[in-house]
């Protein structure tokens, strides 16, 4: 199961956080790939690149250019999880995908109280967001991928 990265930073000693949109912030140390895959010996030799990495397209992985890269598999297997107070929260967007659902059905869900502002999800600015514990209730596990 792909588990898809929202976002990527940087941290100290050779360490990324990365959200995933699950909910989840996992925190995966790269200094152990400097022994075992030769191609990131690069990142140790100049680490003004470290701080370059960026999420690849459509949320299936990491990159710091077309050379090096790390899928979500791995960061998702290998990371450490980190409690944040945003875990559990996920947007719309992310719930509707994960759930197959349409964004129209979360707005409709709001209305008719089955999912309460303020307790089971959140407006921020034009972005809404939803509990993954509310989702779970209301719309059961996540279905595993075909």
């Amino acid at each position: 199961m792909f588990h898809k990265i929202k976002n990527v930073s940087a941290l100290p000693e050779y360490r990324l956080s990365v959200q995933f949109s699950e909910g989840v912030t996992k925190i995966y140390d790269v200094k152990p790939l400097f022994t075992k895959i030769p191609a990131f010996t690069r990142l140790e030799a100049h680490p003004g690149e470290f701080p370059c990495v960026s999420v690849d397209t459509g949320g299936y992985g990491i990159v710091w250019d077309d050379n090096l890269d790390l899928s979500c598999d791995e960061l998702w297997e290998n990371g450490v999880r980190m409690d944040t107070p945003f875990d559990g929260l996920m947007a719309f967007s992310d719930a509707t995908e994960l759930w197959g659902l349409n964004e129209s059905t979360l707005r409709k869900a709001i209305a008719y109280g089955k999912l309460v502002n303020g307790v089971d999800v959140c407006k921020f600015g034009k972005q809404w967001v939803v509990s993954v514990a509310a989702m779970k209730r209301e719309y059961g596990e996540k279905p595993k991928p075909v």
